[in-house]
């Protein structure tokens, strides 16, 4: 069953222990993307996948670290595969929306168009197969970290692009990005410990009756 909580202690634990995770686990694809920025990019995908597991992974220990507190039976575990495979089809839609805005105008529309909500749903969905044994409305936590994931990746874009140059050594490069996942990080942690809040001051989700049997 869920344990009582209080509202600002649990979202502060989740906003410092989620930002702090995030941020680390970034290092991974920060460092990866700079290392690999002059290699074609089927010759970079598989260390950024890679990168993008071990982010995910990072990022749903934290999680899952906190919101067992909330709901002891929460199965840690399957929550931190979960993120993490969510986290390396996340870094594969994104890498297929590169890809097609390099070619015609209508392919890079139709590319983002498809495979942009599909990015921002993927670690909300993921995480909603074992969300959803513990709580009720448990569904709105896919669009829920949509948009928290579309607020967070907007801000790391506005630092980090008019930042980022070609010919830059690896380290600044690196510096820069991490600088920026940082405040990224920040932004969907807050986002997402306001809604889990939410989600967990309505209770757990009712567990169904077996039928009983008769005769």
């Amino acid at each position: 069953m869920t344990q009582p909580l209080s509202a600002r202690p649990f979202h502060l634990r989740w906003t410092l222990t989620v930002t702090a995770a995030e941020a680390a686990g970034f290092l991974a694809p920060a460092v990866v993307g700079a290392a690999t920025a002059d290699l074609p990019w089927y010759g970079a995908l598989p260390a950024l996948l890679a990168a993008g597991a071990v982010e995910g992974a990072v990022l749903g220990w934290a999680q899952a670290a906190v919101l067992r507190r909330a709901l002891p039976a929460l199965r840690g575990t399957r929550w931190v595969m979960l993120t993490a495979v969510a986290a390396v089809v996340a870094y594969l839609l994104g890498t297929a929306i590169g890809l097609g805005a390099t070619g015609p105008g209508w392919a890079a529309i139709v590319v983002a168009a498809v495979c942009g909500p599909l990015l921002l749903l993927s670690i909300g969905g993921a995480q909603w197969l074992e969300l959803r044994h513990h709580v009720a409305r448990a569904a709105t936590w896919i669009p829920a970290t949509a948009v928290a994931w579309l607020l967070a990746l907007a801000a790391f874009l506005l630092l980090a692009t008019p930042l980022w140059h070609e010919g830059q050594r690896v380290g600044v490069s690196v510096a820069i990005g991490a600088g920026a996942g940082v405040v990224m990080a920040f932004v969907q942690a807050v986002l997402t410990g306001w809604w889990l809040l939410r989600l967990l001051s309505q209770g757990r989700r009712p567990r169904r009756r077996q039928p009983v049997p008769t005769g």
